[in-house]
């Protein structure tokens, strides 16, 4: 069964993104040169829950009240769909979880490379992902550190509050990890000076991540994978290139490490609210005023101040379109304990040296049980007599050549 996506646990934001879209996005296409995977994602967050993708007709069982939902687009940038993908990443996620510290680290790219990762985001993503995991598993590798392996989930992040880019890896590493023979979990060291848990120096893991990108970054221009246009032009010889890494290397790159206060749980859950949606949600947004899209942002440079921001229309799409990923890039990825190929056995064995039972298999939930569930209450339940339930009657056929409709299930007697 479709749902009408965020409106069956919070209620449903009076402008959404689709809204803007429908309002706005063909004229944007028609002044820009959009790529493929940028115009498929318009055109599908468009569409999204309207008759154009078709639906359903559900009727009450009890007052004969009609409801009709249309189906979502399930693309993966749109912010009104995903709510089931999202949930359960993170019950996955946390039924990972071992009794243990976790640290909450972000590495994050200069802002210089932002022009060559709009040219080139598949190259420059996968060498973010790689030089930080290869920065990861150098320390944990150092008995001097910790002498042991892990376990790290990573996430892509390519924007700020403010929607401009701002390219980062959110990570999630435990604190301490599987001996190289298996047989001993070996715990993080504790800081002498500060009197806590200790993961890795972070100005020495910004020194090796550094080097790993940049090195990378030369090898990727000398196999000839970068393309360079319009403002990146300049690096496109030997020379200019040359240049760009001197930059890059004097400057000093930043990560971030921290255990995350209130467990390892708050930080899977504030990464599950990004994991299967881009840039904003649509409760971000306030309003659609004639040429202009008023939205709420919070300035970390200002205390964390919730503050809004207006835009135009064309430079808010511009922005979101900046995040848009490459067709099939996956921006979830996990590293040592957790790699696909072992982690079965090896979170086995863990949890056997940690003296920590296995999760309860939970039995396999449809969509619509998973949202009963979180939601707290039956969802199938008529929204005009509240006791009645709603029982699908017929299936719409998408309707093309008309404007796709707006708005939330319309309801009828």
């Amino acid at each position: 069964m479709c749902l009408h996506g965020v409106s069956t646990i919070v209620p449903p934001p009076a402008i959404t993104l689709g809204d803007i879209l429908r309002s706005y996005g063909d004229d944007f296409r028609l002044s820009h040169n959009l790529c493929t995977v940028q115009e498929k994602a318009l055109r599908a967050i468009a569409n999204c829950r309207t008759a154009a993708l078709g639906g359903h007709c559900s009727r009450c069982d009890h007052c004969g009240t009609e409801v009709i939902q249309y189906n979502s687009c399930r693309n993966r940038h749109c912010p009104t769909c995903q709510t089931v993908a999202r949930l359960r990443w993170v019950e996955a996620r946390e039924a990972e979880l071992l009794p243990v510290p976790y640290f909450h680290l972000v590495f994050t790219l200069p802002h210089e490379l932002n022009a060559l990762a709009q040219g080139n985001p598949r190259c420059l993503y996968n060498l973010l992902f790689q030089s930080a995991s290869s920065t990861l598993r150098t320390f944990a590798n150092d008995p001097k550190y910790l002498g042991a392996e892990p376990s790290i989930t990573m996430v892509l992040h390519t924007w700020g509050q403010n929607l401009n880019q701002h390219i980062h890896l959110h990570g999630i590493v435990s604190g301490g990890g599987l001996s190289a023979g298996g047989d001993r979990w070996i715990p993080s060291k504790h800081n002498p000076h500060a009197k806590k848990l200790f993961l890795f120096p972070v100005k020495a893991l910004s020194k090796c991540f550094r080097g790993h990108y940049i090195t990378a970054l030369r090898q990727a221009f000398e196999e000839g994978k970068l393309q360079f246009a319009g403002g990146t032009l300049q690096y496109a010889t030997e020379t200019g290139f040359s240049t760009l890494l001197k930059q890059l290397h004097v400057k000093p790159w930043v990560v971030y490490a921290k255990r995350p206060f209130a467990g390892p749980q708050q930080v899977i859950r504030y990464l599950g609210r990004y994991t299967h949606r881009v840039a904003i949600s649509n409760q971000r947004i306030i309003s659609m005023d004639h040429d202009r899209i008023t939205f709420r942002y919070k300035d970390y440079t200002d205390h964390d101040q919730q503050k809004t921001m207006a835009l135009s229309i064309t430079e808010f799409i511009r922005r979101f379109l900046l995040h848009i990923l490459p067709n099939g890039f996956m921006r979830l990825r996990h590293y040592g304990i957790l790699a696909n190929r072992c982690r079965k056995t090896k979170l086995a064995r863990c949890r056997e040296l940690l003296n920590q039972p296995a999760p309860e298999l939970r039995a396999k939930e449809s969509a619509l049980e998973l949202l009963m569930r979180v939601a707290g209450f039956d969802v199938t339940l008529c929204p005009i007599c509240k006791i009645g339930h709603l029982q699908i009657t017929k299936s719409l056929e998408p309707v093309t050549g008309i404007p796709p409709s707006t708005g939330p299930p319309r309801c009828s007697r």
